[in-house]
């Protein structure tokens, strides 16, 4: 886990690594690009989330991770961003890039035990953000991040991800942003 230096002097990029089902977390930190979340402060969002649960719904049974959306905004929330979803219909032209603090992805992900991959599939969190002008894949199946590019290739990235179906994308933005509607250009 950690500042990951990328190749020929370019900025340093936090990129934390998948662990257990603990994709949620990863993509939180690697969104604000430090380590302001851990298993243990997902699972407390999950017990205010829903305190006399006995299986709670916002994370797996096995206690392994697999949170949803509810704890990604409630710990986003927690630090004054707020998470927006982008409604599919609109073209992707009309998100004010400058007002969107990064995006966290969600995408259906094969289950596999070691070599083996099982006819199962489950939903991952991926992290795309900005650091240094250029976009970056910070997915923590990644072994490092990857480059996206500029707006332009970052909006393809996004539309490419959309169009792969069941795939839903957050904004990460500042309350205040959110508030406004900063983040949309109507046009």
């Amino acid at each position: 886990w950690g500042e990951v230096p990328w190749p020929g002097g370019g900025p340093r990029v936090y990129h934390e690594r998948q662990r257990l089902e603990l994709c949620a977390v990863h993509a939180l930190n690697n969104v604000l690009q430090e380590r302001r979340f851990t298993q243990e402060a997902a699972d407390e969002i999950c017990k205010r989330l829903a305190p006399d649960a006995r299986l709670n719904p916002h994370r797996s049974v096995l206690g392994t991770g697999n949170y949803d959306v509810n704890v990604i905004m409630a710990a986003l929330q927690s630090l004054d961003f707020a998470a927006i979803w982008w409604d599919k219909r609109r073209p992707l032209e009309q998100l004010v890039l400058s007002r969107v603090h990064g995006f966290i992805v969600n995408v259906p992900s094969n289950v596999s035990l070691g070599f083996v991959s099982l006819p199962v599939r489950r939903k991952h969190w991926i992290a795309v953000r900005q650091v240094g002008g250029t976009y970056y894949n910070l997915d923590s199946k990644l072994k490092a991040p990857a480059c996206v590019g500029g707006e332009g290739e970052l909006r393809a990235f996004l539309q490419d991800f959309l169009s792969q179906g069941p795939c839903e994308v957050l904004l990460v933005v500042s309350r205040a942003v959110e508030e406004s509607g900063g983040w949309l250009n109507p046009e």
